[in-house]
């Protein structure tokens, strides 16, 4: 089946730092898998390349039934991104030239055990380095699955908390953790002891949301705005990691317009930190 949007880009989505297992394949596919599930995309073939030099849309490898139970709100289809670029202060220049270059990102809305568990891998580690231990991890202790469709025939679905909980510290760190193993750990028990703990913060407000995730031994500030941005949907929540932190100084040494963007700033940062680690 085939998506046709403005603002759906392949590549930008898959290099804005909010998920981790989405990777170009040698065929030209797009390789993504999220909890158990595998998906492949690929720019539509004799699709025009606009002005900035990418293919708007895709071309993805499932049925339209699977799209509609899973698919589609994952990648937010329900929003207007035009809108959220739109309401940019034009006179904002940083961020006028943000939102333009990142025009394709969408919010992704993925499940909050994996984005729990990937951004406390996250802390201190570029891209390429957390994506290495993300699947390095899953590739130790996640339940594999044979797919034709697959690179090799197989992949690895994300490791549950009790998968996870069954390892020691010293096995989890063999997935270079470091000193984020005892935090998945503690995560993983954690879970076991509570299943439903992060399925029932689905509809509290923001703040006990942040409170909730903060309990978790190892999430701070910007790892729970990160859950609750990428798995929790909440769009005006803003992480401030070192590239925004930037950003800010640079920019808005008097402070960010949070007011204008009120209900979806978390969209304005994620143009902003795309374009940031972009330039770099």
């Amino acid at each position: 089946m085939f998506l046709t949007n403005e603002d759906f880009c392949i590549e930008k989505i898959a290099k804005s730092g909010q998920v981790f297992r989405m990777n170009r394949r040698t065929d030209g596919w797009w390789q993504l898998m999220a909890e158990d599930r595998l998906l492949l995309l690929r720019e539509p073939e004799g699709a025009k390349l606009e002005a900035d030099g990418c293919i708007y849309g895709a071309e993805l490898m499932c049925s339209e039934d699977e799209y509609r139970a899973y698919w589609r709100a994952y990648f937010d289809m329900y929003a207007n991104y035009a809108e959220y670029r739109a309401s940019v202060d034009p006179s904002d220049r940083f961020l006028t030239e943000a939102a333009d270059y990142g025009r394709g990102i969408r919010i992704l809305i993925q499940d909050p055990w994996e984005m729990l568990i990937t951004f406390i891998i996250s802390q201190r580690k570029n891209i390429p380095a957390i994506k290495s231990c993300v699947e390095a991890l899953c590739s130790k202790y996640g339940r594999r699955i044979e797919d034709e469709r697959a690179e090799g025939g197989f992949y690895y679905a994300f490791p549950t908390a009790e998968e996870l909980a069954a390892a020691t510290d010293e096995e989890l760190r063999t997935c270079s953790l470091g000193y984020r193993a005892p935090y998945i750990k503690a995560a993983a028990m954690d879970m076991t002891e509570y299943p439903f703990l992060l399925e029932g913060l689905l509809p509290a407000e923001y703040e006990d949301l942040m409170a909730a995730l903060k309990g978790f031994k190892g999430v701070g500030e910007k790892v729970a705005n990160c859950i609750s941005l990428f798995a929790y949907h909440r769009i005006d929540a803003f992480p401030v990691d070192v590239w925004i932190q930037r950003i800010l100084d640079a920019h808005y040494p008097e402070g960010f317009p949070f007011e204008r963007y009120k209900g979806f700033a978390g969209i304005m940062q994620q143009y902003m930190f795309f374009y940031a680690i972009s330039h770099k």
